[in-house]
């Protein structure tokens, strides 16, 4: 809640709490739904507030996507040290599909955005969740063939984490049959 004293604005940290506003009203619909005023309503401040660290809704979207890539980064370090030896393609995979089913307007925001000039921020972070892949995956290629299979790990495992959050494959799957499908896929394109 906010509140005035002599002319000065108080809220503890307005900028992380309209991220979260933003972050619950993307979740609810979708892109086309969030606005400036939308998240100062659901952050309970003044129509104005937002503006103090989000000038308009492009810096708000690079702040959810820089959010989001930064979250997905810290999940694939995770899976990447509890994978078993030799399983760090798979550990990740999985991760990065369940990332996708977990946050879906999310994940669509990340990816359907150009990297923009203007947010820096956004491309930092998409690289940083990059490197987290770049260290676990073809680290055991010649270093002339870890790009190209990095670049195809990425697409196949994007490609997939895309099919299943629109429902593609696997035609009516759980958590379970969709791990199986990822570790199959990103096996069968390992394999030597």
């Amino acid at each position: 809640m906010s509140t005035s004293s002599g002319g000065r604005y108080h809220h503890g940290d307005l900028r992380a709490e309209c991220l979260r506003a933003a972050l619950d009203l993307l979740e609810e619909s979708d892109e086309a739904a969030l606005s400036l005023r939308a998240v100062a309503r659901r952050a309970g401040v003044s129509p104005n507030a937002p503006y103090r660290h989000y000038p308009d809704k492009e810096a708000l979207l690079a702040a959810l996507a820089t959010h989001g890539f930064h979250e997905l980064r810290g999940i694939l370090l995770d899976a990447g040290k509890a994978a078993p030896a030799g399983q760090e393609p798979v550990a990740l995979a999985q991760a990065y599909v369940h990332y996708a089913l977990d946050h879906p307007a999310l994940f669509r925001l990340m990816f359907s955005r150009p990297c923009s000039p203007a947010h820096p921020e956004v491309r930092a972070a998409g690289d940083a969740a990059y490197a987290a892949i770049s260290a676990r995956v073809g680290t055991d290629a010649p270093q002339e063939s870890h790009e190209p299979l990095l670049a195809g790990w990425w697409s196949l495992v994007h490609g997939l984490a895309s099919l299943v959050l629109y429902g593609k494959l696997p035609r009516g799957g759980d958590i379970e049959e969709i791990d199986e499908l990822v570790r199959g896929a990103v096996t069968a394109m390992c394999r030597p």
